[in-house]
């Protein structure tokens, strides 16, 4: 048995439309009042003795809609009641279910950020931050359409000519911004091959390289050595050979040349080079240092020692100080760095081109 039906069991009731009204407002207001006392009393209790504090702020969120949902439907049943003409009815009525999308849409959006702030986590490790915040932005973009297209569906709004525009302007739009298109699916698809993210250190072509500070729908951004902003549209990034010296991992090998004298122990300066890298605080450890013979070259044996750094950022200063201990090192323990030389033997000669002896 509904409430309709339970006030029509009262004798003589249809002949008092005002009590009809205040009896059916009554009931809505001590409906409402019994969830609120429900949520507050039972299910805040209940949320108090979990270990998570993720059900606490759901009822937060959802307890403030479900009583003011009841107290507007309770409005429009009790407002329906009365002899209104046609017009005010069906103002009433739209109007009130109007307010309850948007309330729900409201609560909805504020529940799938709560929730997208509590999966930053699994995003950074499973899809990434930036695709996670696509993603959020892209819900909230239908959620959004979807509530417009409800508010119109409650206010009988004819879709049909409005879907039949949109197609055409929709057509003309598309013409008119391809090349913002072609950078939003240029950003979707960096998004979804995950190329780089936000901190990583990319070369753009072999030629631009700085560190990635935005990811974009349109465009990303990077800051290269020289403190240079440089603003790339996606199209532009997904057609490029992108180098990514911060994947699989953060650190960056670096190649250091050095070359010794011949004659020199060769075991020994190796042993020498692999010192220095050990006892540089720069250097990784894991990866070892490694030492390699390169050449045996005019004037030089070469040695190439390959030393991780834990940041790419810094391949330049940790070249420029390994570089001087090495030149230190070598220097302490009698070790002859070569450089090119050439002798250049002088004859004296006669008017008649004979040499003079």
């Amino acid at each position: 048995m509904n409430i309709d039906s339970l006030l029509n069991s009262i004798p003589n009731i249809q002949e008092h439309v005002w009590i009809q009204f205040t009896l059916l407002l009554t009931f809505y207001a001590v409906l409402a009042i019994t969830i609120d006392f429900f949520v507050n009393r039972v299910l805040r209790r209940i949320t108090r003795l979990t270990k998570t504090t993720i059900d606490n702020q759901l009822i937060k969120y959802l307890h403030p809609p479900i009583y003011w949902t009841v107290l507007i439907v309770g409005l429009i049943h009790c407002f329906s009641l009365l002899n209104l003409s046609d017009i005010v009815s069906k103002t009433i009525s739209q109007g009130g279910r109007s307010l309850i999308l948007v309330i729900w849409l409201i609560t909805v959006t504020r529940v799938i950020g709560f929730i997208a702030k509590q999966s930053e986590n699994i995003w950074q490790g499973k899809i990434g931050r930036d695709l996670g915040g696509l993603i959020h932005k892209l819900v909230f973009l239908i959620l959004l359409l979807t509530g417009a297209y409800g508010l119109l569906g409650i206010w009988n709004v004819n879709l049909t000519p409005l879907f039949a525009s949109a197609g055409i302007a929709g057509i003309a739009v598309a013409m008119a911004a391809k090349d913002t298109l072609a950078n939003f699916f240029g950003g979707m698809s960096l998004f979804m091959d995950r190329v780089f993210k936000v901190g990583d250190y990319i070369i753009i072509d072999n030629q631009e390289r700085g560190e990635v500070v935005e990811i974009g729908i349109r465009s990303s951004r990077m800051l290269t050595r020289d403190d240079v902003l440089v603003t790339i549209p996606n199209s532009i990034l997904a057609n490029s050979k992108i180098i990514n010296e911060s994947a699989p991992t953060p650190n960056y090998r670096i190649k250091i040349p050095v070359g010794v004298a011949y004659g020199s122990d060769l075991d020994f300066v190796e042993e020498v080079l692999l010192k220095v890298a050990m006892e540089s605080a720069g250097i990784c450890k894991e990866p070892e240092p490694r030492v390699r013979v390169r050449a045996l070259a005019d004037s030089s044996v070469n040695f190439e020692l390959l030393v991780w750094v834990e940041d790419p950022r810094n391949r330049g200063l940790q070249t420029h100080l390994f570089l001087k201990e090495i030149h230190k090192t070598l220097q302490e323990n009698n070790i002859t760095i070569p450089f090119p030389q050439m002798d250049v033997h002088m004859d004296r000669l006669n008017k008649n081109h004979e040499k003079i002896s």
